[in-house]
């Protein structure tokens, strides 16, 4: 698929189905300065039948990424106004992309509002503890951090480094595999997009009002998906570049950068190995997925990433247009500097690409094999 206004508007129907109106709004102005039809933004049904071939794909890949087949892309490359299997592999890539940044730009609007606390001591005249700015001229703020979740985190990772021995915790995922054990303790959020409900019974990831639960538990005929028998690393990236010119070393390069971004800081601390932080979050986002790596050990998650944390990262790779002005986010995360927000809701973005690509890619091979 040649970019241009095909493209364009298939990238406005990814953020339409989360509703990221400053997503969808530049894109549709792109699609009209690329000489789109205007009409095809007032419905699907009046864009080409190539393009709306893919709208099931496209809230598949969205909301139930576990669901794609080798049935899916065996009807999108098969009969009149087919795909190229390239030519789909570039559109999968293309909407993976824009759910993904349209839960970044739902998450960064949020976290960056100021909260409540801060607007008051702007008001007062007094210093704003607790708004996640910590930095100032390139210096971290001696202030303290308001409240004690970044003091509780530094002892948390400094025992768990204790526990590791001598040598510390291993850089690689080396922690011993528990199996499938539940996660997460916080309800799901009531709602993902126009009518669907997290808390319906065949959603895989909740079960009317209980936790969430492992997804080898799941309803809809979804088994776990394992990174030792697919992953990124593996068999993903070759299959892209195969497929995708050499867009697998673009992705892979903007994976790897994403994961490793830190300053070393955690609030007003400095010199933090912030990997076994950066491991829990990427590895919670991927197991809402249901991906699981059998060498983590997935108690690190409820180690490190508290209820209102786990919750808000749940909300912005699922619903994130659930998100509003009014999420806490200086109780979610206190003390911590905005920046280290931001990259947060960065490997939202990127842990929620890579899981749905690894869902796409792997209905392409088995189309293939």
């Amino acid at each position: 698929m040649r970019p241009g206004k095909c493209q364009k508007l298939l990238e406005a129907q990814a953020a339409e189905l989360h509703q990221c109106q400053a997503l969808m709004e530049q894109l549709q102005d792109e699609f009209l300065a690329s000489g789109g039809e205007p009409r095809w933004l007032e419905g699907l049904h009046l864009a080409p039948k190539k393009l709306q071939d893919l709208s099931e794909v496209n809230k598949t890949l969205a909301h139930r990424p576990w669901l794609l087949s080798k049935a899916h892309i065996e009807r999108l490359v098969r009969g009149r106004d087919n795909w190229s299997l390239g030519e789909l592999l570039q559109a999968l890539t293309i909407l993976a992309h824009y759910h993904a940044a349209s839960s970044f730009v739902h998450g960064c609007r949020v976290v960056t509002e100021p909260c409540a606390d801060a607007a008051a001591g702007k008001k007062s005249g007094s210093s704003t503890p607790g708004s996640g700015v910590a930095k100032e001229n390139g210096k971290i703020s001696s202030s303290p951090p308001r409240g004690v979740p970044v003091d509780e985190l530094m002892h948390k990772i400094k025992s768990l480094r204790q526990q590791a021995g001598p040598a510390g915790p291993a850089p690689a995922d080396s922690e011993r595999p528990t199996g499938h054990e539940r996660v997460d303790g916080e309800p799901a959020p009531t709602e993902v997009g126009a009518g669907r409900r997290l808390a319906d019974t065949d959603d895989p990831h909740v079960g009317g009002d209980s936790d969430w639960e492992e997804p080898l538990r799941r309803t809809d005929g979804g088994a776990t998906f394992r990174v030792q028998d697919y992953n990124w690393e593996d068999h993903g990236f070759s299959l892209v570049n195969r497929l995708y010119s050499d867009v697998g070393y673009l992705l892979d390069d903007k994976f790897r950068k994403a994961y490793h971004l830190t300053y070393q800081t955690m609030g007003s601390f400095r010199a933090v190995d912030t990997r076994p932080f950066r491991r829990a979050i990427w590895r919670y986002i991927q197991c809402l997925y249901g991906i699981r790596h059998d060498d983590y050990d997935y108690k690190m998650v409820s180690e490190l990433l508290d209820r209102r944390l786990k919750e808000l990262i749940k909300t912005t790779c699922v619903s994130p247009e659930l998100l509003d002005s009014t999420t806490p986010l200086s109780r979610v995360m206190a003390g911590f500097q905005r920046s280290e927000k931001i990259h947060v809701v960065i490997l939202c973005l990127e842990a929620r690409l890579q899981s749905e690509l690894l869902y796409a890619l792997r209905a392409v091979m088995r189309y293939t094999t």
